[in-house]
């Protein structure tokens, strides 16, 4: 969107004005926003993992939270509690931090299977359960979490069933020369720079005008057909099977048909093209598949297998 009135475009510049190099970080994170789905962003300590998701929620409709993974971390700690009155002898339900429109999940392999599940439900259902009783969670509702890839003690790797719910997974590098020089840069001046008036935050009404306009984009038949393409690459007599152990699920064709359609919106289009299908792929598509053995013991990730097949797979 090229439009500085749009709320969405407003939305961009604000979170980029305070942020070096990760357009996009920030491009997929609104694509997520837009078709309501989940992010999970993997990266070393200190590349403003944090700090981008504080930007966005500043500008997003609703009220946001964030949750500190530990391994002693309960589910109750998350979805809330039901908090004893005895001069009345009643019960009222104490929300936990799931109960806000953007949740930070903040290095989310720290917490334990049980936390894991509940966190589940919330993304995949949109409600949490406890005591019995089922309560709806706000509108919109996103979860954004971390995870640092170099620490391994005390964490929990996340099962397959958890990676399938988020939308993107994103991978992060250590920035260069000219970047770093530039966030010392950007920095310093917010350091010393006057407080100044916020902007707008997006309204409700108005994300919920761009997910309709999001959902109105056409793929055309053939674009169609290269998403399923390019998701039957993992699958049995795929381009790519033989080193596959778990290929992609239909979730991950509804995903990237999504995200294409989100794509092609930010980038003033009503219609998707194959390049968006191709530059969302390995965030769409690499956690939704499990290289095998041979795979591993080769050095392919899911990474490496979904770019053999975006060489392999033609767009017509």
């Amino acid at each position: 969107m090229d439009d500085l009135s749009h709320p969405i475009t407003r939305l961009e510049s604000q979170v980029s004005a305070g942020l070096i190099g990760h357009q996009d970080m920030i491009e997929r994170l609104l694509i997520a926003l837009l078709v309501g789905g989940h992010v999970l962003i993997e990266g070393p300590p200190g590349v403003a993992k944090t700090r981008t998701v504080k930007l966005l929620a500043a500008q997003l409709p609703g009220s946001h939270g964030r949750i500190q993974c530990t391994p002693d971390l309960l589910p109750a700690d998350l979805t809330g509690t039901q908090v004893y009155h005895p001069e009345t002898g009643s019960f009222d339900f104490n929300p936990g931090p799931l109960f806000h429109s953007l949740v930070l999940v903040d290095e989310i392999n720290r917490a334990p299977p049980k936390v894991q599940s509940a966190l589940l439900e919330a993304m995949a259902e949109r409600q949490v359960t406890t005591s019995g009783v089922t309560r709806p969670l706000p509108d919109p509702f996103m979860v954004v979490a971390t995870q640092n890839p170099i620490e391994h003690e005390g964490t929990f790797p996340l099962p397959e069933a958890q990676m399938d719910r988020f939308l993107l997974h994103l991978s992060l590098g250590l920035p260069e020369a000219e970047q770093e020089r530039a966030i010392l840069d950007l920095v310093e001046a917010e350091d010393i720079a006057i407080p100044t008036a916020q902007s707008r935050p997006m309204s409700g009404d108005e994300l919920h005008t761009a997910k309709a306009e999001v959902a109105q984009v056409h793929l055309a038949p053939a674009l169609k057909d290269f998403i399923v393409r390019l998701v039957m690459a993992s699958r049995s007599g795929g381009a790519v099977a033989e080193w596959v152990e778990h290929p992609v699920s239909p979730r991950g064709t509804l995903a990237l048909a999504a995200s294409v359609r989100a794509r092609a919106w930010l980038k003033g289009r009503d219609y998707g093209l194959p390049e968006d299908a191709q530059a969302l792929a390995p965030d769409v598509l690499a956690h939704r598949l499990i290289p095998s053995w041979a795979a591993v013991s080769e050095g392919r990730t899911g990474r490496s297998l979904v770019a053999d097949v975006l060489r392999m797979v033609e767009p017509w």
